[in-house]
């Protein structure tokens, strides 16, 4: 592994789970093993770092995405995936981070937003012009203001000043959301496949 890719893979496991802020590049290189002087051969500063880290992260997210879209046997299941996604992610990524880089990081934020507003708006769009083909959505639904509600309610549950982490599960406000937006959305048939797939993940909960 070269150690341009061992410096982006260390600094993207101390960022998700411990926040941007409170990680420094000494702590990064010591963490390697290496001396600060070797990350700034690569990063000139840690901006550029925090902005390759979430480059990273968008990429990794386009491809789980496209997966489940391919392996996905109905709208609704491909939403069930990506909320399975989200929630092997909250189990190690900080919540602080989205909040972080908003305020100290605007160019690796501006990535992101360009990835919720082209990526993830096509993505969403396409899942629910899809669900009303399948007959699992209702046809008289605004595309457009859905989609546009679904990435801004899913980023809400980041926001410390509405959901406190010692208070809310992210995972919970996850699902409350989702399950909220598809019953909004769903057919009759939709929700009988909703309840479905709630019923099997209860039964792998508890098994």
């Amino acid at each position: 592994m070269e150690m341009q890719e061992r410096i982006l893979l260390k600094s993207h496991e101390l960022f998700m789970r411990y926040g941007i802020r409170s990680v420094s590049m000494d702590e990064i290189a010591a963490h390697l093993g290496i001396s600060k002087k070797t990350i700034y051969q690569f990063y000139e500063d840690k901006d550029a770092l925090v902005e390759d880290v979430i480059k990273m992260e968008i990429d990794r997210n386009e491809q789980e995405c496209s997966m489940q879209q391919n392996n996905s046997e109905n709208a609704i299941h491909e939403i069930v995936l990506a909320v399975n996604m989200m929630e092997e992610l909250l189990k190690v990524m900080n919540p602080s981070v989205i909040y972080e880089l908003e305020k100290y990081h605007p160019k690796a934020y501006k990535k992101l937003n360009d990835h919720k507003a082209k990526f993830l708006y096509n993505t969403i769009k396409e899942n629910l012009e899809r669900g009303i083909k399948e007959g699992l959505y209702r046809e008289d639904i605004n595309t457009d203001i859905l989609t546009r509600f679904r990435i801004g309610s899913t980023f809400l549950m980041f926001n410390p000043e509405l959901f406190n982490v010692g208070k809310h599960n992210p995972t919970i406000v996850l699902q409350v959301i989702t399950d909220n937006f598809l019953y909004g959305i769903a057919t009759s048939k939709g929700q009988k496949i909703i309840q479905k797939y709630q019923s099997s993940k209860q039964k792998q909960l508890n098994s």
